[in-house]
């Protein structure tokens, strides 16, 4: 009975965070596709401020997806196997969107923290695209995530 309850408070947990975490995306892409109408300074003032809160924000939240999401696939592993794959499936592309993270994301936002508004680099413009294509990836691979969460959890009943 307790082992029970356990799995269904991990399986909750997971989807919990992991739609904090979709939500989050969503809002960071509809604040960024807002965004697109403003000049290079601009711009860079908005992702500067962003800085501050967002980015310890958004890695917490990561941080306790990832760990809720491992407890339910190692969950799932010991006492319910019909669990196991979509809870992989969902653990796998929320490690997809870390590498997104990592690889183009994070090194944008690092080289914007460096940007003057007052000067901004020639080819911002780009650099802003990439990363905003590169985080509609990575919310497209969240949404997936929490859908493969959401359909284990489904089944279960």
């Amino acid at each position: 009975m307790k082992t029970a309850m356990f799995g269904r408070n991990v399986r909750c947990a997971s989807q919990i965070s992991c739609g904090i975490l979709v939500g989050v995306a969503l809002t960071v892409l509809v604040l960024e596709l807002a965004l697109r109408s403003l000049d290079g300074p601009h711009y860079i003032l908005v992702r500067q401020a962003e800085y501050e809160y967002f980015t310890w924000f958004i890695g917490a939240v990561f941080a306790v997806t990832l760990i809720a999401v491992v407890m339910a696939v190692i969950q799932a592993y010991n006492t319910d196997r019909s669990q196991l794959r979509p809870t992989v499936i969902a653990l796998a592309l929320i490690l997809a969107a870390v590498v997104v993270t990592l690889v183009v994301n994070g090194p944008i936002n690092l080289e914007q923290r460096a940007w003057s508004a007052q000067s901004p680099p020639t080819d911002w413009a780009r650099l802003r695209d990439r990363w905003q294509i590169a985080h509609a990836l990575r919310t497209a691979a969240l949404c997936a995530a929490l859908g493969y969460l959401t359909i284990g959890h489904r089944r279960e009943r």
